[in-house]
């Protein structure tokens, strides 16, 4: 593996990992910006602005970017989060050019507003179809409440209101604010031409206008609070909890994924032994997530309306018992192998590594190869895990439950 690296005189940074075994590439662009980046006027631009940068230019129409995309094969998408928007395609290294160039094109979208107006209605029912999933509204709900006054409690989708209220002046102008060459990374991951990687970049981004692009990234411990909302045609209750930790820059962020993984992976965990082994519930995950300046613990349960009461005595009790005794050395080396599987099977394909490299680059502003990450795993202790448990109270949460109406 080979790093590279450049910048462009407007800030545009360009980052690659060469792997001349590879028989594919990976190329993507990453935007520091999401749904914590906007103010309530406008909850919502972001991913709004995803679908957009699909819709073509002044010289590409909509039908135009699918064909070009189709005709090399390429395995394109593009996903909006909470702190980033990334657009990525895995192609064959032949057709890497023609794919950079694209992408590097429909960064500068033309942003019409008839394609605005149509792709309202679009995003509407994108938001209806996640508010009939009720894992993921609670949970969007329960970050809401936790993030209550932070921008990380803004909803990527925005809402029904937001979204009506939006105008095509306000899109532009977030993207002319946020969508700056110092606020973007290209990276590229697999068996290509450096040269002619910077090359197509120059060419197609060279020109793009110098912004200075901020966000806010103070530290926050959430507001503990407790709600409970019913909603009609559920029949399952859906508890979410959110939790203060470490954040995506803290070192310690490798022991408290593994902490995650002890307490509430899918299979094996604390969770798993305790609620769904004795069905007491049917699904029971416990995971970190770093963030920018901040982290949180989410919990997810889904169990019957009646178990909801002996779910969470059992779930603080985990809490407690981890408090007082912390893990074992069985539970460590354990999770540390899940870990390791996960993170290396993920990244032998370009595909994979792309989005690690990227967002370590977004995040950190280094390089970090595969066998840094696998080293800094490996080299977690049970004393480490201990000492995020002293810092970071995993019972002093915010709880959303979503139930079914009371009859």
């Amino acid at each position: 593996m080979e790093f590279k690296h450049k910048q462009l005189d407007n800030g545009l940074t360009i980052i690659g990992e060469y792997n001349g075994g590879a028989k594919s590439a990976a190329v993507g662009f990453f935007v520091k910006t999401g749904g914590r980046d906007e103010t309530s006027e406008i909850n919502g631009v972001s991913h709004f602005l995803e679908h957009m940068m699909f819709k073509g230019t002044d010289k590409l129409s909509a039908f135009e970017v699918n064909e070009a995309f189709d005709r090399t094969g390429a395995q394109f998408n593009a996903f909006t989060s909470e702190e980033a928007t990334v657009y990525y395609a895995a192609i064959l290294p032949e057709y890497l050019r023609d794919i950079t160039e694209l992408w590097s094109q429909l960064m500068r979208p033309s942003l019409r507003t008839d394609d605005f107006n149509i792709e309202k209605n679009v995003i509407k029912e994108e938001i209806a179809m996640y508010q009939d999933m009720p894992n993921f509204d609670v949970m969007d709900r329960c970050r809401a409440l936790h993030f209550e006054g932070h921008p990380c409690g803004n909803s990527v989708l925005g809402t029904v209101q937001s979204i009506d209220a939006l105008t095509a002046e306000q899109m532009r102008e977030y993207f002319g604010r946020r969508y700056s060459a110092g606020n973007m990374i290209l990276t590229v991951v697999g068996n290509f031409d450096w040269d002619m990687v910077c090359t197509v970049a120059k060419e197609n981004c060279g020109r793009w206008e110098k912004k200075i692009v901020n966000r806010e990234t103070a530290d926050y411990e959430g507001t503990s609070k407790k709600e409970h909302f019913e909603k009609a045609n559920l029949v399952r209750e859906h508890i979410c909890l959110f939790s203060h930790s470490v954040s995506v820059q803290d070192s310690r962020r490798f022991a408290a994924g593994l902490l995650g993984v002890i307490l509430g992976d899918d299979v094996g965990s604390r969770f798993f032994w305790e609620l769904v082994d004795k069905a007491i519930a049917e699904t029971a995950v416990f995971q970190h997530a770093p963030m920018d300046g901040t982290g949180v613990n989410l919990s997810y349960i889904r169990c019957s309306k009646d178990n909801a009461s002996t779910v969470m005595k059992k779930i603080n009790a985990i809490f407690e018992d981890v408090r007082k005794n912390g893990v074992t050395e069985a539970e460590l080396s354990t999770a540390k192998n899940k870990v390791l599987s996960s993170l290396v099977i993920k990244n032998e394909v370009p595909m994979g590594r792309l989005v690690d490299m990227g967002f370590n680059w977004m995040y950190l502003k280094e390089y970090r190869s595969v066998q840094d990450d696998i080293n800094s795993i490996r080299n977690v202790s049970c004393d480490d895990i201990i000492e995020i448990i002293k810092d970071y109270d995993l019972g002093r949460y915010t709880q959303f439950n979503l139930g079914p109406v009371k009859k």
